[in-house]
């Protein structure tokens, strides 16, 4: 019989509110899906076999309610979760929408909006523990300029930092089980984003008061918007144990943030990406930050979710063959893949022992690296002809 792919909780899938919530609008057009209730969304996706599901603080809120009201909004969505049994596996919070945070949150001139941001985060931690979140995604959506005649990047760099700083020693002094992540973005919609990869990201965290209680969610399609490696940024995460959340999507080239269905674009990446968690161990959300096309209707929704988790399954599927195959074992240790895990130096040797030691450079140098049978044979396991 061939496989279902279906996912169930222990694939650790889950979905923003935001993606299956999505109406449709774009810049050039309006809305051409209702309003989703979140607790449908919770059963919907439940029902599909997803694990998880996150929101942003107003992402709870019906068009009739404010934040200020949220206690039956919170409760309605506590409710959903308990009835599925689908956990709340992030939350964040919207500092990018508001007319006010149009010049900056965390790191706005006007020193009372940079007090507002602070506080409205405060007041979501409160409830993302009451959730049970134990991810706090930072999206720095306005965090950047259009003009640097306008801001100090190093002082604005700083505010960014105190930020953190008061966030940080929050969640401790209220006991919360959360740690944050902060997801890098190169470019959109500020004119040039501040923290714009992962790189920026892990050396800013070193330089927080709390480094422990941060990492890095990155995002496949922010990592293309830059020409990035998805991979190489996600491998270098992984290697400083600071991959706290993933946001899986696709990406058509370094055009505006696409948000597209995972899989459904570079799918030679998309493999490589699942490869490298399922062997890495990563056990933390599977998280889709991406949405249907404008195209569709309520029905089309649920199919794109569906499809998210189908293509990660069949991808981990196809990456475990890849990994398994005599004919790939082959050709990796033919590539010398294996060699590069054992270390330059043997054990007790130091420089000296380099110092002098003979190569012959010009023999070495006609044999070829391999490669391209290691990459034929990883399309093919991706076509299903091996």
């Amino acid at each position: 019989m061939p496989p279902t792919y279906q996912p169930t909780p222990a694939d650790r899938f889950s979905f923003g509110l935001w993606t299956v919530g999505h109406q449709g609008r774009d810049p050039f057009g309006d809305v051409t899906r209702p309003w989703l209730d979140p607790s449908e969304s919770v059963r919907r996706l439940g029902s599909l076999g997803a694990w998880g599901v996150s929101y942003h603080d107003d992402d709870l809120l019906s068009p009739r309610e404010s934040w200020a009201d949220r206690g039956p909004a919170v409760a309605r969505f506590k409710a959903a979760l308990e009835e599925t049994g689908v956990v709340c596996s992030m939350a964040t919070t919207n500092l990018f929408f508001h007319p006010v945070f149009r010049e900056g949150a965390f790191t706005a001139n006007d020193r009372a909006v940079r007090r507002f941001a602070v506080r409205k985060v405060m007041d979501n931690l409160d409830v993302a523990a009451e959730l049970g979140a134990r991810v706090y995604v930072c999206w720095g959506g306005r965090e950047g300029v259009e003009t640097d005649a306008a801001k100090d990047v190093r002082t604005a760099l700083a505010r960014y930092k105190e930020a953190f700083d008061i966030l940080g020693s929050y969640v401790l002094d209220r006991n919360y089980d959360i740690r944050f992540a902060l997801e890098p973005k190169p470019n959109e919609p500020r004119g040039d984003m501040f923290l714009p990869t992962v790189g920026h990201a892990l050396a800013f965290i070193t330089t927080l008061e709390h480094p422990e209680l941060v990492g890095v969610n990155p995002e496949v399609g922010h990592e293309q918007m830059a020409n990035l490696n998805v991979v190489h940024g996600v491998s270098q995460a992984l290697v400083m144990g600071k991959l706290f959340h993933i946001d899986l999507n696709a990406q058509r080239g370094t055009r505006f943030d696409q948000d597209l269905r995972f899989g459904s674009e570079d799918q030679k990446g998309a493999l490589l990406l699942v490869d490298l968690l399922e062997r890495a161990g990563y056990d933390g959300p599977r998280h889709f930050d991406c949405r249907a096309y404008r195209t569709e209707d309520a029905d089309g929704v649920w199919e794109f979710a569906r499809g998210c988790m189908r293509n990660y399954l069949i991808l981990r599927e196809r990456a475990a063959a890849f990994r398994a195959d005599p004919a790939v074992r082959e050709a990796l240790a033919d590539a010398g893949a294996d060699e590069l895990a054992v270390p330059t130096l043997s054990a007790g040797e130091t420089w000296a022992h380099l110092r002098n030691e003979s190569f012959d450079v010009e023999e070495r140098a006609k044999r070829g690296a391999g490669l391209e049978k290691v990459d034929q044979l990883l399309l093919e396991h991706l076509f299903g002809v091996l």
